[in-house]
């Protein structure tokens, strides 16, 4: 099963992002991971949260601009050089990452990885070869 993030297109202005995660809050939606990233007139919001269907419906509801993204989690050695380790196994076979950013909670002693790649079943291929865990999508969101 996949790993589905919630991304949300945030104008650039003083309290969107405090509205957004207080619909998901007062709606029962418990953000697990997330990243933000802005430009000068808007930002993107991605989210790993415990219902990904309804946060969407909720968003759409409240007149926020929400899209949905495959995603790969993944567990990585929680030491200094487990995640460059890991990169290294998709940069080597030219598995370009377009973005990753990491759980707040951990998998026993590793971290959770959540990462954004063009080639997704290749990647997903080449990590379970190497022995890395990727979690299912109810054991993720769950964390």
């Amino acid at each position: 099963m996949s790993v589905m993030q919630v991304s949300v297109f945030l104008e650039n202005k003083a309290g969107r992002l405090a509205e957004a995660t207080e619909v998901l809050g007062n709606n029962g939606i418990n953000i697990r991971a997330l990243s933000i990233a802005d430009t000068a007139d808007f930002g993107v919001l991605r989210m790993i949260v415990n219902d990904p269907d309804k946060a969407m419906e909720i968003l759409k509801r409240s007149d926020f601009t929400v899209s949905e993204t495959e995603v790969i989690a993944m567990e990585v050695s929680d030491r200094p050089g487990g995640l460059a380790e890991v990169l290294k196994l998709l940069t080597s076979r030219d598995v370009n990452i377009e973005y990753l950013y990491c759980f707040i909670e951990k998998s026993g002693e590793s971290a959770i990885v959540v990462l954004r790649v063009e080639e997704i079943d290749s990647a997903k291929e080449i990590l379970k070869a190497n022995g890395v865990n990727l979690p299912g999508a109810e054991e993720v969101y769950s964390i």
